[in-house]
C-alpha cells in the first residue's frame, strides 16, 4: 500500500466507521468524488476499508473511537484483517504507530474483553443469538464471516448451459467452478471483474449467490403460470424465476422502490425476458395488488430483513442494526406475509424467505403465520430438493450458512394453500 492509499482510506474510515451510512454507499460517493483513482488504488481502498469494518471489534478494543483516528484504523486493518507484516509497512508509519502495532499484533489471540471481541461480533447480537447457540456456534459463526464473499454467478438456461459456460470461462484462465447445490451456479473465488465480459453483456451470466438461486428453485414456478415476486427489489429471483419458465406465463414484480425496479428493467432486457411486469406499490396492502388475490399459483416473499446472513459483504450490518431495528422488521414481515398470503390460489405455494441467520426472523416467523392461517401447510423443503435432484438436506426448513454451506445465511420455508 502506497501512503497515497493509506491516506485515501483513512479518509473513507473517517466517515464508514460512523456507520451513519452503509459501507458500500460511503466508498461509491467517495470514489466519485476522486475519480482519478485507478483500479488498483480503489481496490486496495476497498480491500482496507472492508477489512477495517470485518475486524473492527478488534481494532476497537485497542482504539476506544476507531473512526477519530483513522489512519490507525486502517494500519490495524492491514496487519488484522490482510495479514501484513509490520515490517511491509516501514514506509507508512513512525515509531509510535510501529508500537502501537506491534502492541495490537501481541494481543492478536489473547483478547480480554469477552466472546463479541473472539467472535467478532458486536454485543447485541451476541445477546441476541445466545439464546439458540452456543460459544463455539457463535466463535464459527463470527469466524465464517470474516472472509470475503467469493462471486457466485447465475448461468440463465434461456441463453445457455452451465457446463459449457464454466469450461469458456476456464480456457479464458478464469477459476470457475460449478456450484454444488444450485444447478445453474457458477462460482469464481478470485472476485473477476465481469461487468464488460460477453456472457454478462449478453443475458448469460448474472451475478447471484447460489442460496439466492436455491429460492427461486424452491418457488418451482412452470411454464404458465401466475408467479408474483412480492418483495423484488432489483429483480435477481425474478430473473431465475423467468428463466425457470422458460419466457412464458407471467411475473409481477412488486416493489416499493422505483429505483430498485429501475434497475431490474435493463436486467430484464439483457436477459431477453418478457414476462416479468415490474410495478412499484405503495406499501404490501396496496389495491393494484388486490386484483390477484386468490389467482397466484406461487407467490415469493423475499423479506425485508436484518441482513445478518450476508456479513460476508456487508460486515457493517452488524453496527447498523439493533435490537430496536430487528423488533420493527419483525412487524413488517408478518403484516407482508400475510398480505402476500391472499395473492395464494387453491394447491398454490407461498414462499417465505429472508437473508437473516435469526429464529425470529425465519421459524418463529412462518410458525406464527401457520398458527394464524391453518388454510396454509408448511412443505418439507428437503425432499423439494431432492425432488429437484438437489443433495442438500436441512430439514423441513431451507437453512444455509456460511461455515457450513460457503452461501450468504439464507433461511426458506415452503408453503402449500389446502385445497
Amino acid at each position: 500500500m502506497t501512503p497515497a492509499q493509506l491516506d485515501h482510506t483513512a479518509a473513507v474510515l473517517s466517515d464508514m466507521l460512523t456507520f451513519k451510512q452503509p459501507a458500500d454507499a460511503v466508498l461509491s460517493a467517495y470514489f466519485r468524488q476522486h475519480k482519478k483513482l485507478g483500479r488498483q488504488d480503489r481496490h486496495e481502498i476497498a480491500e482496507t476499508a472492508f477489512a477495517a469494518l470485518r475486524h473492527y471489534q478488534k481494532i476497537a478494543a485497542v482504539i476506544r473511537r476507531p473512526h477519530a483516528l483513522p489512519k490507525k484504523a486502517a494500519l490495524a486493518a492491514l496487519v488484522v484483517g490482510r495479514g501484513m507484516n509490520i515490517s511491509q509497512l516501514a514506509d507508512l508509519i513512525d515509531e509510535e504507530e510501529r508500537e502501537f502495532l506491534s502492541h495490537l499484533k501481541s494481543l492478536k489471540t489473547t483478547f480480554s474483553d469477552g466472546l463479541n471481541t473472539a467472535a467478532e461480533l458486536p454485543e447485541w447480537l451476541i445477546n441476541q443469538m445466545k439464546p439458540y447457540w452456543d460459544e463455539q456456534a457463535l466463535l464459527a459463526f463470527g469466524r465464517s464471516i470474516n472472509h470475503p464473499a467469493p462471486l457466485d454467478l447465475r448461468v440463465n438456461t434461456l441463453n445457455g448451459k452451465r457446463d459449457k459456460v464454466a469450461a469458456a470461462l476456464q480456457n479464458e484462465g478464469l477459476p470457475a467452478e460449478v456450484t454444488p447445490y444450485s444447478p445453474w451456479g457458477i462460482r469464481l473465488n478470485d472476485k473477476s471483474a465481469l461487468n464488460k465480459h460477453p456472457l454478462f453483456l449478453d443475458g448469460t451470466l448474472e451475478v447471484q449467490d447460489e442460496g439466492s438461486q436455491l429460492l427461486a428453485l424452491l418457488l418451482g414456478a412452470k411454464r404458465g403460470e401466475i408467479v408474483v415476486d412480492f418483495c423484488a427489489g432489483a429483480g435477481g429471483k425474478t430473473l431465475a424465476i423467468g428463466a425457470m419458465m422458460a419466457n412464458k406465463g407471467r411475473i409481477y414484480a412488486f416493489d416499493i422502490a422505483e429505483k430498485r425496479l429501475a434497475n431490474l428493467k435493463p436486467r430484464m432486457v439483457r436477459a431477453g425476458l418478457t414476462n416479468i411486469h415490474p410495478e412499484r406499490i405503495s406499501h404490501e396492502n396496496d389495491a393494484r395488488i388486490g386484483r390477484l388475490n386468490g389467482k397466484a399459483d406461487r407467490v415469493l416473499v423475499d423479506a425485508p430483513c436484518s441482513g445478518l446472513g450476508t456479513l460476508r459483504r456487508n460486515p457493517d450490518l452488524k453496527y447498523r442494526q439493533s435490537p430496536e431495528t430487528v423488533a420493527k422488521l419483525l412487524e413488517q414481515q408478518h403484516n407482508i406475509l400475510q398480505a402476500a398470503a391472499k395473492l395464494v390460489k387453491e394447491k398454490g405455494r407461498l414462499v417465505y424467505a429472508t437473508c437473516s441467520i435469526l429464529p425470529e426472523e425465519n421459524e418463529q416467523q412462518v410458525e406464527r403465520f401457520l398458527a394464524e392461517h391453518p388454510e396454509f401447510e408448511l412443505l418439507n423443503c428437503a425432499e423439494l430438493l431432492q425432488a429437484a435432484k438437489v443433495d442438500l438436506d436441512t430439514g423441513p426448513y431451507l437453512r444455509l450458512n456460511t461455515e457450513q454451506h460457503q452461501t450468504d445465511g439464507f433461511f426458506a420455508a415452503v408453503m402449500q394453500r389446502k385445497a
